[in-house]
């Protein structure tokens, strides 16, 4: 789950990381107020879920109050790759002497959290990685004794000379490492951490993605959720406790069970056709899940026709069935759906589905062929 600038920068500031004084505001008379408080000059920065903001026109640095708010009307509710910006983030300027980068992220190869820096901070980490990999610097953490304070150091120094500076720096990973833990985060990056000409050293950006998973126990990191910035479909998916990221693809995958997803979408790439989703109706459906999955595959426009792949074991076949039918008794369905049902009940799912017009395979490899060919794809 991604969270937007102002609420990371409050997580880091908790665990001691330093900022560059900021106010969230979602009128111009409140930038203009906070700028006027603050002194100029300020950055007025949209809050919006995507990168890129400042090259979309979403960052603007106000030398006047005045400014500030003519600014502010511009980037409130301005649109930003698709995303109404409907708040902003007014923080204080700072001059700058240096420029680096302080991220920490999971690593599935060491199943550790790994931390990186580099001196070419304001800028994607991504682009740094493609174009000057050597400019990156990692270590693995163990997580039995943390991020040491001779570790932070170490990278540190790779960054800074002096040693006041780095001192600074070292601390602040540190600092990063405990705010990355305590939110349960899978990425938590400063981006830029600056240095100043009197030797100041202040993190002026701060990003965090938190791990979905772990959002069951902690309700107030899923009070952070801005659900006006994610995909409709996936917030209603989500309230049915349905897991589904929408694609782009044409062909609609309702599975049960994350891997035999996966497996399906990969099957789907195979065969010649696109997956329009990622939908995973869980391994005790019953009908209303599968009349609710539907209804969600079917809100885009994209998709040409619909994949039913169900292995039962808990989740029984004829639940699948009989939410079909419900669905097709409920709905005015248009596009064709291709049904393979195996394991528990599949003979009497395969009964309560026989009188429809759905479109029934045998196997796995012989429901996507179908599919692909319905939605005018195939190789």
């Amino acid at each position: 789950m991604k969270i937007h600038e102002y609420q990371a920068r409050e997580i880091m500031a908790r665990a001691g990381v330093p900022f560059s004084r900021g106010k969230i505001a979602t009128t111009s008379e409140e930038v203009e107020n906070i700028a006027r408080d603050f002194g100029v000059p300020v950055v007025v920065k949209a809050q919006v879920l995507v990168g890129g903001r400042g090259k979309a026109g979403g960052v603007k640095i106000a030398k006047s109050p005045e400014e500030a708010k003519q600014v502010a009307t511009q980037i409130l509710g301005m649109n930003l790759k698709g995303l109404i910006v409907k708040k902003v983030l007014v923080s204080e300027c700072i001059d700058i002497a240096s420029e680096s980068y302080l991220g920490v992220i999971v690593d599935r190869k060491t199943k550790r959290p790994v931390i990186m820096v580099s001196a070419a901070g304001g800028v994607e980490i991504e682009e740094v990685a493609k174009r000057t990999p050597e400019k990156i610097y990692k270590h693995s953490i163990d997580p039995m004794f943390g991020l040491r304070g001779f570790e932070a150091r170490n990278l540190a120094f790779k960054l800074y000379s002096d040693a006041a500076i780095a001192t600074k720096a070292a601390k602040a990973l540190q600092q990063l490492y405990q705010a990355f833990l305590s939110c349960d985060a899978s990425l938590a990056e400063i981006n830029p951490f600056v240095t100043t000409p009197k030797g100041e050293a202040i993190a002026l950006d701060a990003k965090i993605n938190l791990d979905d998973n772990a959002l069951t126990r902690r309700p107030d990191l899923e009070a952070l959720r801005d659900l006006d910035e994610e995909v409709p479909a996936e917030v209603k998916a989500r309230k049915k406790d349905l897991t589904f990221i929408k694609l782009e693809g044409n062909i609609g995958c309702v599975v049960n069970g994350a891997g035999l997803a996966m497996a399906t979408m990969d099957l789907v790439k195979l065969y010649g056709g696109e997956p329009a989703n990622f939908l995973d109706i869980g391994g005790s459906s019953n009908p209303e899940k599968v009349t609710t999955a539907m209804e969600i595959v079917l809100e885009d426009p994209k998709v040409k026709a619909i994949l039913f792949n169900i292995f039962g074991g808990i989740t029984r076949c004829d639940d699948v069935a009989n939410g079909l039918v419900e669905s097709l008794s409920k709905m005015d369905i248009k596009v064709p759906i291709v049904v393979r049902l195996t394991g528990t009940n599949e003979e009497k799912g395969r009964q309560i589905l026989a009188p429809t017009k759905l479109v029934p395979a045998a196997s796995m490899s012989e429901a996507v062929k179908k599919a692909v060919t319905l939605a005018g794809g195939g190789n």
